[in-house]
């Protein structure tokens, strides 16, 4: 089975995925205190914000996981993800127009503050579990100077710079499974040409002189021969009488 399954899981590594539990944190902080239930009689837009903000969270976790057997689901969760933060976004924005603030210019000194921010790496230890949220709190902190701030305008900015760096780091992680994908294919692919190059050993074929990989025997009007399983990106042959 080497080489059907991806790499999967370890999404605790992943900035975005930090960012967005910093950010799924940031935003039930903001609307216990700044969003009173009198306000809000039916929880609704709270539940549709913290909602939208675990879902960006989660759904990096659960794209991570299930990044072994599928890129394409990988693909699929990581963009609901984007979607999600988009969604939290847009209500931290509506949020904002209704009190006619603005939100800040990229410009604004508190907006520069908070993207120069870095995040420290993750290290994975033999206790997980503890030693991450040791780590992410300590990360969390640094952002403290804007997410309890008292003046919730100041909060409200501050999850959407975080959100679009989020939202950043996602993008760039897109563009790396979609270039994969286009050039490893999903598991599909990857089961099919196990099985071909499983096929090609039991026969006993020889390896490629070009590439190395098993080689199959392939059907011509001149006769059998050996062609690369690789084909058509290898197109190395051989002839079936050939010495290995």
């Amino acid at each position: 089975m080497a080489g059907i399954f991806n790499r999967s899981g370890g999404y605790r590594k992943l900035f975005s995925f930090n960012f967005a539990t910093i950010v799924h944190l940031g935003a039930i902080g903001f609307c216990k205190r700044f969003i009173p239930w009198q306000e809000d009689a039916l929880g609704k837009v709270v539940g549709q914000m913290v909602g939208a903000a675990r879902s960006g969270r989660i759904n990096i976790a659960e794209g991570s996981e299930r990044a072994g057997t599928s890129t394409e689901t990988e693909i699929k969760l990581t963009d609901v993800a984007r979607a999600s933060l988009a969604e939290l976004q847009n209500d931290l924005e509506t949020w904002l127009a209704e009190r006619e603030e603005i939100p800040w210019s990229i410009r604004d000194l508190q907006h520069v503050k908070i993207s120069g921010v870095k995040l420290a790496a993750f290290e994975y230890t033999d206790d997980v579990l503890h030693d991450y949220w040791v780590y992410l709190h300590k990360q969390r902190r640094l952002f403290d100077p804007w997410l309890k701030n008292d003046d919730p305008v100041v909060v409200a900015n501050a999850l959407i710079v975080l959100i679009q760096r989020t939202t950043g780091l996602l993008n760039r992680q897109m563009e790396s499974l979609e270039e994969s994908f286009m050039k490893e294919g999903g598991i599909r692919e990857r089961m099919h040409k196990a099985r071909t190059e499983a096929a090609a050993k039991v026969e006993g074929a020889p390896e490629c002189p070009e590439c190395g990989k098993s080689m199959r025997r392939r059907k011509s009007a001149r006769g059998d021969f050996w062609g690369c399983s690789a084909y058509p990106d290898c197109r190395a042959t051989r002839a079936i009488d050939a010495a290995p």
